[in-house]
């Protein structure tokens, strides 16, 4: 396999991953989590079936890289917020803020599906959960981001 198509993956995915890693993770640990699953993806793509979706296989790669990661901290850290920072950026960190105070099952279920793309079905067999179970609790999450986000009472 050639460098440059493995570059053209990560060019055009790297972007969602990490927003599946920082949802889960601080920036740091989202970094280590970003990198890990590049590092995975590229050792098993000579492998991979032909057609398959990359984006959905990278995601799911990508989440288990950050429960790894929680797993070895045992708890979400949310690092310290500069004084003074973009809107954008203060924006994802309000997110990844409030994704924290979230139940485990909820924010992977909506972290999966809003921020990876992942279909319901996908989340529910990589979460080992129904379909209607997923809906429900990324339903709720998002409804908790909401309150917790400042957008709905």
């Amino acid at each position: 396999m050639s460098r440059a198509p493995f570059e053209r993956i990560v060019e055009r995915h790297g972007a969602r991953v990490w927003r599946v890693c920082r949802a889960l993770l601080d920036e740091a640990d989202a970094d280590d989590a970003w990198s890990e699953t590049f590092l995975a993806a590229l050792e098993a793509y000579p492998t991979l079936a032909h057609g398959a979706r990359i984006e959905g296989w990278l995601v799911t790669i990508a989440h288990r890289k950050a429960i790894d990661v929680l797993r070895r901290r045992s708890r979400l850290v949310v690092g310290e917020v500069p004084e003074r920072i973009a809107p954008d950026r203060a924006r994802d960190l309000d997110l990844a803020r409030a994704l924290a105070q979230l139940p485990q099952r909820q924010r992977e279920a909506v972290v999966l599906h809003h921020l990876g793309g992942l279909p319901f079905a996908e989340v529910a067999a990589q979460l080992q959960s129904s379909t209607d179970a997923v809906r429900r609790a990324s339903s709720d999450g998002v409804r908790r981001l909401r309150v917790l986000m400042g957008e709905e009472r």
